[in-house]
């Protein structure tokens, strides 16, 4: 697999349970090999037209390109917010044995 091949996904949540389900669900259904949360993060946004201020857990989540349909798809079903984050971020490089870990553990 190459680099290109690979990439990472964020989304953001309000509770950590349900990263932590969400994640899981996505790890069993192998659509990412990874997911790290980050807790304590505050985000700042725009949302129904008030600047909101949250906590949140913020999933990073490494799959292959492959599998975006479906994990897109699948983390709207699991998400709890009305509109969750699915922001893609292209990978540039990466070692040869972990992108050889994810190709495997995405069913690749």
């Amino acid at each position: 697999m190459s680099a290109s091949d690979a990439c990472v996904v964020l989304s953001a949540f309000g509770r950590e349970e349900d990263a932590v389900r969400v994640g899981r669900a996505l790890l069993e259904a192998r659509l990412v090999a990874c997911v790290n949360l980050l807790p304590g993060t505050r985000s700042l946004y725009r949302w129904q037209g008030a600047i909101e201020d949250a906590a949140e857990v913020l999933a990073v989540m490494k799959t292959r390109r492959e599998r975006l349909p479906e994990l897109k798809a699948a983390l709207a079903a699991l998400h709890p917010y009305e509109v969750p984050e699915f922001l893609v971020l292209s990978v540039a490089a990466g070692a040869a044995d972990y992108l050889a870990w994810l190709a495997t553990e995405t069913g690749g």
